[in-house]
C-alpha cells in the first residue's frame, strides 16, 4: 500500500513494550473495546481525538492544520496500565499514507462474526474461557473481613479444593496488570459454606485503594496463570497519566507529529483510554470508506451504542 512498515522513521518517543497481559487487559477494558491489528488500514480523526476525554473539540492555539481525516496505517500496538491507578490503556504507533485516499484502497470487511479490530500488535481480541467479575460489597472492603467469591466462580478460576477436608484450604497466587504477584487464602466454611479469600486480601484492598462500587475481576488464561485486576466505579485520575492523554499539550504534540507523518512520513503515537470512548477516533479504513457512501442529512437520526460501566458479578462460561 505504498508504506514498508519495517523502513518508516520513528519520532524519538518510543518506549519500550510494558509487556501488560493481553487477556487481562482486554477484561479490564471491558467487552465494548477494539484495538486495529498491525498493519491495518485505519483513520485517524484529529477533531474526535481533541474531543475525546471531555476536552475541548478545538485545535489548541498554535496547532499545525491538519485535515479533518488522515489514513494511517498501525505500525504497532502497546497495551499499557497506569501504575497508579490501574487503569488500562492503549499507545498505537501510526504512519501517515496519504496516497491511500487517492488509490481508494478497498480493504474487505471481516467475515461475518469476525472482529475487523484485534487484542493487540496482530492478535485477535482473546476470548475470556475462564474470568469471573464481582462488585464489592461493603463487607468486601471492610479490613476485618474477607473476599467472598461465588461457588461456581471458584470452581472455574481456581484450582480445586479437597473438600474431604474439614476445612478445605489453599493458598492461591494470583498477578496484576504490572506482574506483581498476590497471595491469597482460599478458605471455603461458614454456615453454609462458602468460598473466601482471607489472608492477604485487606493488604490487597488497601493497596489498590479499593471501596464498596468497585470491581475485581479474576481470570485464569490459556496458561493456566491465575490474574486479577479491577474495575472502578469511579475512574481515579493520575495527572501524570491525564497529561499523556488527554490535555491540551499532549494533543498539540500529536497533532504536530501528525503533520510531519504526512510530510515525511514519520512514526507518530496516539493514546487512548477505553473509559473516555475515545477510541472512536481510529476508525478502520473500510467503515470509514462505506460511511461515505451513506448520504447524511440535518436532522437525521441514527443509533449510537454505549457500553455500561455497572459491573455487575459475572462469570463467562
Amino acid at each position: 500500500m505504498g508504506i514498508d512498515l519495517n523502513t518508516v522513521e520513528e519520532d524519538g518517543e518510543a518506549a519500550a513494550a510494558v509487556g501488560v497481559c493481553g487477556e487481562l487487559w482486554h477484561a479490564c477494558a471491558g467487552p465494548a473495546v477494539a484495538l486495529p491489528r498491525r498493519g491495518s488500514a485505519v483513520v485517524y480523526l484529529p477533531q474526535a481525538h481533541l474531543a475525546a476525554g471531555g476536552g475541548e473539540a478545538l485545535a489548541p492555539a498554535g496547532a499545525p492544520r491538519v485535515p479533518p481525516h488522515v489514513a494511517c496505517r498501525v505500525v504497532g500496538v502497546e497495551l499499557c496500565a497506569d501504575a497508579a491507578t490501574d487503569e488500562v490503556y492503549a499507545r498505537l504507533a501510526l504512519v501517515a499514507d496519504a496516497e491511500m485516499f487517492r488509490q481508494n484502497v478497498r480493504e474487505s470487511a471481516p467475515e461475518e462474526g469476525e472482529d475487523e479490530m484485534a487484542g493487540g500488535d496482530g492478535e485477535k481480541k482473546p476470548r475470556m474461557l475462564h474470568m469471573f467479575c464481582k462488585t464489592l460489597t461493603a463487607s468486601d472492603t471492610s479490613t476485618h473481613g474477607g473476599f467472598s467469591v461465588p461457588r461456581r466462580a471458584a470452581e472455574d478460576c481456581f484450582a480445586p479444593l479437597d473438600y474431604k477436608q474439614v476445612r478445605p484450604s489453599q493458598e492461591l497466587v494470583a498477578k496484576d496488570l504490572h506482574g506483581t504477584q498476590w497471595r491469597f487464602r482460599h478458605i471455603y466454611r461458614g454456615q453454609p459454606r462458602r468460598h473466601l479469600l482471607t489472608t492477604g486480601w485487606s493488604s490487597f484492598v488497601n493497596k489498590k485503594k479499593l471501596v464498596s462500587g468497585d470491581a475485581v475481576l479474576f481470570l485464569r488464561g490459556d496458561d493456566g496463570e491465575l490474574r486479577l485486576g479491577v474495575r472502578r466505579a469511579v475512574q481515579l485520575r493520575n495527572e501524570a497519566l491525564f497529561k499523556a492523554v488527554n490535555s491540551n499539550e499532549s494533543k498539540l504534540h500529536t497533532l504536530s507529529a501528525v503533520a510531519s507523518s504526512l510530510e515525511n512520513r514519520r512514526i507518530f503515537h496516539v493514546c487512548f483510554d477505553p473509559r473516555s470512548g475515545a477510541s472512536e477516533f481510529i476508525v478502520p479504513y473500510w467503515r470509514f470508506s462505506k460511511s461515505l457512501n451513506h448520504p447524511f442529512s440535518i436532522g437525521m437520526r441514527f443509533k449510537d451504542s454505549n457500553e455500561s460501566d455497572d459491573a455487575n458479578e459475572s462469570l463467562l462460561d
